[in-house]
């Protein structure tokens, strides 16, 4: 009896299944969910289901066969709780041939499914049609052909500057005009922040355990409470929860600066849904589109810095405030931080390579941090002076260099990329040499194949090499750090009294210490210091702008000066 009743209730229940997908607006108000399923109900219950059950898909292409209400109801009929499925047309069902195809000649008649699609005039449970075959690879065509219109309008219409994206976290839709971004003040002031600390030194993983403490809410979190619909935010994930893949996506927008960067991604084909990043080279860059929430000089520097700069501490827990500017003048290693065993007041740095330290640097370079705190400080307001007093002549000098500085960086690239396509010349010289030796046995074919493999690895890894430079060498030229960007930067720290990380970070690309020298029965130390976008500034010694006097004494009887540049610009005032 209990088995009749199931085969029963089985035989008087029907799926309905409504599906709107953006295109589908298009065809009018027939192919609203509402009025897909009026259709649905009144035709199922005049064949005699009176259990109608509705699976929706709203939304969703047809194109994709993984959608969650087209799911739940494959899922209901392989467990044969239903004996009918009713759709408004076979295109509700989907738009891929082979996929609705399998469906309607294999698994319905399989599961014994009855498969109504009503404007189509198809019903499996009467006869069979010949001309769903025909109507179904019609779908598939007229998607294919709705995708090929939206490329196109989309390549005029990123070709033009309007945003293809949604707007990144911290800004949103202008409700006047929707192709233009507006500031969201209070997502913007967490950016900002991020920027901020960033440019502090902070990691990412730092910077987002700080958000997560200070109850912060996530981008998604955050869209779902204002009520943006284009994030999903996983349930069982805290609203505070801070990602560090979410603090380096959003360090790496440019938007932030005011762009708009079109066709950073496209998909292989429209029944494939990922998305592909697509060569810089390729991108559609739009600048000053909107209103910048990120001053392009602080965006162009934490990229500048990203991977290098950590607050490193040392083993007392004290913070490595010259963290990754610091680099040896004679081998270019890095600079370690350290402090006095004996005296732990004493914080100190040397060569990593040091070869007291199994490394190859014959010397230490030995300095400590009061008095390179000293030096800095005194060379930003040398600098910061020669701004404010002598603003023609700085702003020249400093276009000057910014120029030579850029020049000096495309042309190291430009030879790195020369050696590396000469090599990749090479290898395929080597490697047609080496077929020829093997054809007229010259060499084994063992040796051949070894060789041969040796030559294909070292290629792949060239291969990757060069796209790579080829990237930073189209990226260095898009960038636009500028002699005005790193004058006004100059300005900020005028009446700084103390160094900051973030002072540090925004000025000084890298600091070069040399082995101090006895010169003239005097100890002095040199700093060779590089500044972002200008590199080395040498200040006319007739402007009268004097180096900072500072000295220290490292150990008892000895007392090292500082000694600035040698070779002084000349003087124009």
């Amino acid at each position: 009896m209990k088995g009749q009743s199931s085969r029963r209730t089985r035989e008087e229940t029907a799926f309905l299944y409504p599906r709107l997908s953006r295109d589908d607006n298009l065809e009018g108000d027939s192919y609203s969910i509402q009025n897909q399923k009026k259709l649905l109900i009144k035709t199922a219950k005049e064949m005699g289901y009176t259990n109608l059950v509705t699976f929706v898909d709203d939304g969703v292409s047809g194109v994709t066969m993984n959608r969650p209400g087209f799911n739940a109801m494959m899922a209901e009929l392989e467990k044969g709780n239903a004996s009918a499925v009713f759709v408004k047309d076979l295109s509700r069902l989907g738009r891929n041939y082979i996929e609705v195809g399998r469906l309607m000649e294999e698994f319905f008649p399989e599961h014994d499914i009855r498969l109504v699609a009503i404007s189509d005039g198809i019903d499996t449970g009467e006869n069979e049609s010949e001309l769903a075959p025909i109507k179904n690879l019609f779908n598939e065509w007229y998607a294919r052909d709705i995708s090929k219109k939206r490329r196109l309008s989309n390549k005029i219409k990123g070709s033009s500057g309007e945003p293809l994206g949604p707007p990144p976290y911290g800004y949103r839709k202008d409700p006047e005009s929707p192709k233009h971004w507006i500031i969201d003040e209070e997502a913007a002031a967490v950016v900002q922040r991020i920027f901020s600390m960033s440019i502090e030194g902070y990691g990412v993983e730092q910077i987002a355990t700080k958000l997560e403490e200070d109850g912060i809410l996530t981008p998604a979190a955050y869209a779902m409470q204002k009520g943006f619909r284009r994030y999903a935010n996983n349930p069982d994930t805290p609203p505070t929860h801070w990602r560090s893949s979410t603090i380096g996506k959003i360090l790496s927008l440019q938007e932030y600066c005011g762009d708009v960067l079109n066709f950073k991604s496209y998909s292989k084909s429209y029944k494939l849904k990922k998305r592909i990043a697509n060569d810089r080279e390729n991108w559609a860059v739009f600048k000053d589109v909107h209103m910048p929430i990120i001053d392009r000089a602080i965006w162009e520097r934490v990229q500048d810095k990203r991977g290098q700069v950590r607050k490193r501490s040392c083993g007392n827990g004290e913070v490595s405030l010259f963290s990754g500017l610091l680099v040896c003048a004679d081998c270019g290693h890095n600079m370690h931080y350290h402090f006095n065993q004996a005296n732990p007041d004493i914080h100190y740095y040397n060569c990593s390579n040091y070869k007291g330290n199994r490394g190859t640097c014959p010397t230490t370079h030995y300095i400590r941090e009061d008095f390179l705190k000293s030096v800095i400080l005194g060379e930003i307001h040398r600098l910061t002076k020669f701004a404010s007093k002598y603003e023609s002549q700085f702003a020249e000098a400093m276009m000057g260099l910014s120029l030579q500085n850029a020049a000096l960086k495309r042309e190291a690239k430009n030879k790195e990329l020369y050696a590396l396509n000469a090599r990749d010349r090479e290898l395929d010289n080597l490697f047609e040499r080496l077929y020829e030796d093997n054809v007229a046995g010259k060499i084994s074919d063992e040796r051949f194949s070894r060789m041969s493999l040796k030559y294909e690895h070292e290629q792949a890894e060239l291969a990757d090499k060069i796209k790579s430079l080829k990237a930073a060498i189209k990226k260095a030229e898009s960038l636009s750090v500028t002699a005005d960007m790193f004058i006004t930067t100059v300005r900020k720290y005028t009446r700084a009294k103390k160094l900051t990380a973030g002072m540090l970070n925004e000025l000084i690309q890298r600091i070069e210490v040399h082995q101090a020298e006895k010169v003239n029965g005097v100890w002095e130390q040199h700093l060779t210091i590089h500044y972002n976008c200008v590199g080395v500034i040498d200040i006319p010694e007739c402007l009268e702008i004097p180096s900072p006097t500072v000295s220290v004494s490292p150990r008892r009887g000895v007392v090292v000066s500082y000694a600035p540049n040698e070779d002084e610009a000349e003087c124009t005032a």
